[in-house]
């Protein structure tokens, strides 16, 4: 459903239509970045329901300065922000890691298993970030954002977004070698 559309349901009081139109266009992405903030599934998936409770109660109020998309990633980020400020958070080990799928092309059983360890190590080096990193990294590279839209949607500046990017890469260069290094003996 377009922006437009979307805009005039809030006007007409149909919040339960928005909620549920902005559930089946996103919610697979806000649940994507939840996750690379908290870095476990069941914590995610928690977190999102929120997320879209929050969305809901606030969508009377609704101004349409921001895209939907924007409007709804400021709401996700900044509720995972509050989470990490929470009692619950600093009592929780996070455990579970995320997976990512091999390229649907045909591969080898052995391909497909150093395909996974490689993927293993780079999602853990990524997730093991600070999160300044992590998530300049998610929005950039996962949700392919641009580095104006990624300074709208944290309130950062762009050369900001730049330099943490580059230091990103940097840490993970680091990190990657060390590991290389660390297998090879």
């Amino acid at each position: 459903m377009s922006e437009v559309a979307l805009e005039k349901l809030i006007q007409e009081d149909q919040c339960d239509e928005v909620l549920q139109e902005l559930m089946i266009d996103y919610g697979q992405d806000v649940l994507q970045l939840v996750y690379s903030y908290v870095k476990s599934r069941e914590i995610a998936e928690d977190l999102t329901q929120e997320i879209f409770v929050k969305c809901y109660k606030a969508l009377p109020t609704y101004k349409g300065q921001a895209k939907m998309k924007t409007w709804l990633w400021r709401i996700a980020i900044n509720h995972c922000k509050d989470y990490f400020k929470s009692w619950h958070y600093r009592k929780v080990m996070v455990s579970e890691k995320l997976s990512l799928f091999s390229s649907p092309k045909q591969k080898s059983v052995e391909e497909e298993v150093i395909q996974k360890s490689e993927d293993a190590s780079l999602v853990s080096v990524v997730m093991n970030l600070p999160i300044k990193y992590r998530e300049v990294i998610y929005l950039f590279y996962f949700e392919e954002m641009s580095l104006k839209q990624i300074e709208e949607l944290i309130g950062i500046k762009q050369n900001t977004v730049k330099t943490r990017l580059r230091r990103a890469k940097e840490l993970l260069k680091d990190e990657l070698k060390e590991a290389e290094q660390w297998t090879k003996n």
